[in-house]
């Protein structure tokens, strides 16, 4: 009887044909992405060796998420999105080979090589929350979570994989060559997308959100999403100090090892192996430990790699370090990443991502900026050992922050009434469309006022729904004279905006309106009604 050996859950994800291709795609484009990281980190200790300056090179890469990821997000929201990724794979593509040219021809100067980079990276961050969000539409549900992983896999192959290329390259050709090279992988992706047969989306009776509308709503679901909240916040303490690293292993290997750019590529390769072995031990460990309590347990494995880091003189000790942290950055940016995108429904994906993401490259290029300043005044060693403690103390803080109580924003219906509003008046038709000025919507209820607490409490979750809906305010009155009485209200900038509310939400969205309905005591339901604005 022949042997049959079955897919690793790691891998299942890439049954999918179209998620293998642009998979694969884009995991050549994330290798020339780290071949062009290793080029410009280690060209930056010719140009201008100040610990600041060659730590600028990762905030040059990292500071245009923080800048673009939002309106990139949103876009991603509101336009067909592989004509977006097209357009971002083509302007990375056309910044690589200019910068190739540059350098190439001896042109290129540290505060040009810091430019380029920085357009490189608004590639970047253009790119990053349309692919995020794309992954959903690539799998089914039941392999999101490993898709997810994948996807990081992927990113730390690639690390593994192109600090070691990048770092042969320069020391054969130059860093030219590394600069090339990434342009020559993104006409890989290039081609994937033009391939990709997406699906048309159908056509909605509302018009597109605009951009400015589509980035507030985006902001209003995030701040009302205690999920997100948790996620983010995890994310920007764990990435500020881990982000040492990125900023200072150039000049750590290259004065504090006395090393070449081979082993500059190396060390970052043994990072990315290690990521990529701990990718491939996420689901079990998924099977052990819950979401939150990852995070923290990565968090202080990461800790005590910079903690090795700041100890080494031989790179024996300083390959060990290397070794925790690329496993622990990739169990505990898979871990918050999938949090974050289970806690966004598809309406808003993009952008929740994007904002997620703007989060923590914010803090990443803040944190590897501090650690360059910090290096240039007390050395490598010493900022690296303040991240290690500093991250510590951080990871104990934000630990009561759980990231678990998250389900997928598609999940179960339920049978539930909402109040309903009557039809609006024939002779106001004309004035309700997305020019139509703020809608303030009422529901009233009755209740008994020894459920007073409980109607409070369901409040709280009802005024969360409004929020992430699409609610520019949202208020809770009761009645002086009569505490059975209670009126909710909360406005919406127009008619359309109203009209979108009902499609955004989710089931359990609907569940915790149903809820809070449940608890009006009389034999009509719950009147709800709309007013428009008049007076501006």
């Amino acid at each position: 009887m022949p042997l049959r050996l079955s897919t690793p859950r790691a891998f299942l994800p890439l049954r999918h044909a179209t998620f293998r291709t642009l998979w694969l795609a884009t995991l050549a484009s994330n290798i020339g992405m780290w071949v062009q990281n290793t080029g410009a980190g280690w060209l930056m200790t010719s140009l201008d060796p100040a610990p600041l300056m060659v730590s600028m090179v990762q905030v040059a890469s990292m500071l245009p998420v923080f800048l673009l990821a939002l309106p990139a997000g949103a876009l991603a929201d509101i336009i067909d999105r592989r004509a977006f990724l097209l357009g971002a794979q083509a302007w990375i593509l056309a910044m690589a080979l200019i910068l190739s040219a540059l350098a190439a021809t001896g042109t290129l100067g540290p505060w040009g090589l810091l430019t380029l980079t920085f357009c490189i990276g608004a590639g970047s961050a253009m790119n990053f929350p349309a692919w995020a969000a794309t992954t959903n539409e690539l799998v089914p549900r039941e392999d999101l979570v490993g898709a997810i992983a994948l996807n990081g896999i992927g990113f730390n192959l690639a690390r593994a994989l192109g600090p070691a290329i990048g770092g042969f390259a320069i020391a054969a050709a130059g860093a030219q060559a590394a600069f090339a090279l990434n342009a020559v992988s993104f006409l890989v992706l290039i081609l994937a997308l033009v391939f990709w047969r997406r699906p048309a989306a159908p056509r909605g009776r509302m018009p597109k959100e605009n951009l400015v509308s589509a980035m507030r709503a985006g902001l209003r679901f995030v701040s009302a999403s205690p999920a997100m909240r948790a996620a983010i916040l995890r994310a920007c303490t764990f990435f500020l100090f881990s982000a040492a690293v990125w900023g200072l292993l150039p000049l750590f290997v290259r004065e504090r090892l006395g090393l070449g750019p081979e082993a500059f590529g190396l060390m970052l390769g043994v990072m990315g192996g290690s990521a990529v072995a701990a990718g491939f031990a996420l689901p079990a460990l998924r099977n052990r430990l819950d979401r939150s309590s990852t995070v923290f347990w990565a968090s202080l494995a990461i800790c005590l790699a910079m903690g090795i880091l700041a100890l080494s003189h031989h790179w024996l000790p300083a390959a060990l370090g290397m070794l925790i942290y690329g496993a622990a950055w990739i169990t505990a940016g898979s871990t918050l990443s999938a949090s974050a995108q289970l806690a966004a429904p598809a309406w808003v994906r993009a952008r929740a991502i994007a904002i997620y993401q703007l989060s923590f490259f914010g803090v990443m290029a803040l944190g590897s900026a501090l650690a360059g300043w910090v290096g240039g005044r007390f050395g490598v060693p010493p900022a690296l050992g303040a991240a290690a403690i500093g991250g510590a103390l951080a990871a104990l803080l934000v630990r009561r922050w759980r990231i678990d109580s998250v389900a997928l924003a598609e999940s179960a219906p339920v049978a539930a009434a909402e109040p309903r509003p009557e039809a609006p008046a024939a002779s106001l038709q004309a004035q309700l469309g997305e020019r139509s000025g703020r809608i303030l919507e009422a529901v009233r209820y009755r209740i008994d006022p020894a459920e007073r607490a409980a109607f409070l409490a369901a409040m709280q979750e009802v005024r969360r729904v409004r929020l992430r809906s699409g609610a520019v305010s949202w208020r809770l009155y009761e009645d002086v004279a009569h505490p059975e009485r209670w009126i909710e209200l909360w406005a919406v900038e127009s008619w359309t905006e109203h009209l979108r509310e009902e499609t955004r939400r989710t089931e359990g969205d609907r569940a915790a309106l149903a809820r809070a309905a449940a608890l009006h005591r009389a034999e009509a339901p719950p009147e709800a009604a709309r007013f428009l604005n008049v007076v501006p």
